[in-house]
């Protein structure tokens, strides 16, 4: 089974293409699930969602106020670990619709390879960054940079995109030796999205990319 994750905040605008676009690029795969966390949207963010998961396989995780993508991230990883078994992928995107579903095929095809995870990367040979603001794209360079330095990871040159995909088997492994810990920057925005990486690298996982255009 293929668990895909998804973290919402006010999405009304971007979940109705962005579910199109998934289901398109997941219809031909024998099982799939859409995880949402919806983090205390104040918009129609919650109506719309009930009413796709009528029609897809689609789970809604509610926050009743806005906690953060750290721990709106914990909560669909944990949730995954519970509904998913050895042998199932895990895929983390972004709501917003500025992740493309159609990089998932070769997402796939890289952890067939044997990695326990693959990264979407901007930096990988075919990937690149448009239509992105200064000042995220300097926050962007900054994260990767200090990763680079302080916590390098043997074949990763992107660490701060949250496109990534799972075995659900090195997700399940971390939770079980960090349990709780497993996220623990859970007030500090995209800081989870590295501090994933690091645990997992502690626990012997192997990492790739993929080409990504952001």
């Amino acid at each position: 089974m293929i668990l895909v994750l998804l973290p919402a905040y006010n999405e009304e605008v971007s979940f109705p293409p962005l579910i199109k676009k998934l289901t398109n690029v997941l219809q031909d795969k024998e099982n799939y699930k859409i995880l949402v966390c919806n983090d205390g949207s104040t918009d129609n963010t919650s109506a719309i969602l009930a009413e796709y998961s009528k029609e897809f396989p689609l789970e809604v995780i509610e926050h009743t106020i806005n906690r953060g993508l750290g721990e709106s991230s914990r909560d669909l990883f944990e949730r995954a670990v519970e509904i998913g078994n050895d042998g199932d992928i895990i895929i983390r995107m972004d709501c917003d619709d500025t992740h493309e579903p159609k990089y998932i095929p070769d997402i796939l095809k890289k952890l067939e390879q044997g990695y326990d995870v693959v990264v979407a990367s901007r930096f990988e040979k075919g990937g690149g960054q448009m239509g992105v603001d200064s000042y995220r794209a300097f926050i962007s360079r900054g994260a990767n940079l200090f990763m680079k330095i302080f916590f390098p990871i043997s074949g990763l040159k992107e660490y701060s995109c949250g496109y990534r995909g799972y075995r659900y088997s090195k997700i399940k492994e971390a939770i079980n030796f960090f349990g709780n810990n497993f996220i623990q920057l859970k007030g500090l925005g995209f800081t989870c999205t590295l501090e994933k990486l690091v645990k997992l690298k502690l626990i012997g996982a192997k990492f790739g990319e993929i080409p990504f255009l952001h």
